[in-house]
């Protein structure tokens, strides 16, 4: 019976001339709810790779597909849905004839979430939460149960030939896409349709609160985050409530996402209901559909959200700075922090060491040392950067005993005509060093008394552009 109606509802969507949707990439994956089954279809490969061909290997149950080139991703359409309220969700993917009377294409799906995002999802960061690449005698796979053959869904185990996985626990707000690939019909590039349709107790309780139907208002997707030079960026008005009644649409952007627009772009495709995103054009970006007046709807269709598509480049270290932090607590600590230009999400590595997210080392060596810095979206990493750390003793003691009886600054000597000045609390200019001097303490032969002194250095820029950690005005002490 579940057959029969699924057959007849798919013959009333074409007979309404409802437009099959799709999208082959990730980062413009289509807002669906549960409130209606959803006519998909997969034909071709998208812009940009969702999956690094090194890691989906070894990316859950889709390694399998990895088996044979390129057959992830070449007739794949994603989807994604935020949870309205809290408990169980699942879905049907149906099988649908493309021509005849027998569907033709195999599908399997993987289920990412919550709360992730492609970036993760392509670096293999994110893992598959549910997933299923097994043969398929029926026409169905998904979450839940198969209708038509009845088995309840079990966690993805290579070679158990159950099509469905089990159900997902979701939260209300959480976020989650959907990968469906069809696996038997890999490479010819024929569109396959199919028929997605969720499930689960908390959308037989309500359908239109199970899934944030709202969602689906955000017609034109989630943020989208790109590299400088990637391919241009294609972003589609089609999947909006109007459906395939759109009588045109009009683009805004708002290059500097600050509420007002700047510009209004022309569209392409039928209605001029595409765009395309060339970098490095950061900006939020807004379509209005409007509709056939004999399509019964509303006229006018708005993402008021719109979609904010963002450019990151290769990070550019700027500049280095020492701070006083933890000098109470270990006073000859070196601490550095680096300033990146750009707005990425960055993470570094001094001296061959492990990634930190923060860009503040502590007790780093005085001399010559190395940063690499890496944009977490996948935009870049930069060579090992040379940077010097200028190390000084906080205090040192003339009292003739071989131990810190002078005082200099530390790992200069790499510079070109480095030149120490010391001076009194009042200014006063009390000893000029060289990098191998070393400073006694004593001013015009007599012995300086104990207190603080301040210094400052110069040096001679190289021509191979060293960075040096800038040092703020500081002192050092002497102690006798």
């Amino acid at each position: 019976m579940r057959t029969l109606i699924c057959s007849i509802c798919c013959m009333f969507l074409f007979c309404w001339n409802v437009a099959a949707q799709n999208s082959a990439d990730c980062r413009t994956a289509i807002p669906v709810c549960a409130d209606q089954p959803i006519m998909g279809i997969a034909g071709g490969s998208g812009d940009v790779d969702d999956f690094d061909p090194e890691v989906i290997r070894e990316t859950g149950c889709l390694e399998k597909g990895s088996l044979t080139s390129a057959n992830i991703e070449f007739n794949t359409s994603w989807f994604v849905f935020r949870a309205g309220t809290g408990g169980q969700v699942g879905f049907d993917i149906e099988a649908l004839p493309s021509s005849g009377s027998t569907p033709t294409a195999e599908w399997d799906f993987a289920v990412y979430g919550p709360d992730v995002d492609c970036a993760d999802i392509s670096n293999g960061t994110a893992q598959p939460i549910r997933c299923n690449y097994e043969v398929n005698d029926t026409n169905f796979t998904g979450l839940g149960v198969n209708p038509d053959s009845g088995q309840e869904g079990q966690a993805s185990l290579t070679g158990n030939q159950n099509t469905y996985d089990e159900y997902l626990d979701v939260l209300p707000g959480e976020i989650y896409y959907i990968l469906i690939n069809n696996f038997a019909d890999n490479f010819t590039g024929d569109p396959e349709p199919f028929m997605l349709t969720f499930t689960g107790s908390s959308v037989n309780a309500d359908a239109d609160t199970a899934l944030d139907c709202t969602f689906r208002d955000e017609f034109l997707g989630l943020d989208i985050v790109a590299c400088e030079g990637d391919d241009p960026i294609t972003i589609s008005a089609m999947s909006s409530p109007a459906g395939d009644a759109i009588e045109r649409v009009e683009w805004e952007v708002d290059y500097n996402d600050d509420g007002v627009i700047d510009d209004y772009p022309a569209g392409s495709g039928d209605f001029g209901s595409e765009l395309v995103i060339i970098s490095p054009n950061t900006g939020r970006y807004f379509a209005t559909v409007y509709a056939d007046a004999s399509s019964g709807g509303p006229l006018t269709y708005r993402d008021d959200s719109g979609v904010l598509v963002t450019f990151y480049g290769t990070p550019i270290l700027d500049r280095v700075e020492t701070l006083d932090t933890n000098l109470s607590i270990n006073p000859d600590q070196n601490n550095i922090e680096f300033f990146v230009e750009g707005d990425g999400d960055y993470e570094y590595a001094i001296n061959d060491g492990l990634f930190q997210d923060s860009p503040i080392f502590m007790n780093v060596p005085p001399g010559i040392n190395t940063v690499i810095i890496n944009d977490k979206n996948g935009c870049g990493i930069t060579d090992p950067l040379e940077f010097l750390v200028v190390g000084y003793p906080k205090f040192f003691t003339p009292n003739g005993d071989g131990t810190n009886d002078d005082w200099n600054v530390k790992g200069i000597e790499t510079l070109n005509n480095p030149v120490v000045f010391i001076f009194d609390r009042y200014g006063k200019l009390l000893k000029q060093l060289g990098p191998t001097d070393g400073w006694d303490g004593n001013f015009n032969g007599q012995q300086m008394p104990s207190t603080d002194y301040w210094f400052r250095f110069e040096y001679g820029e190289q021509e191979d552009g060293l960075l040096v950690a800038k040092t703020r005005k500081t002192h050092f002490s002497l102690k006798r």
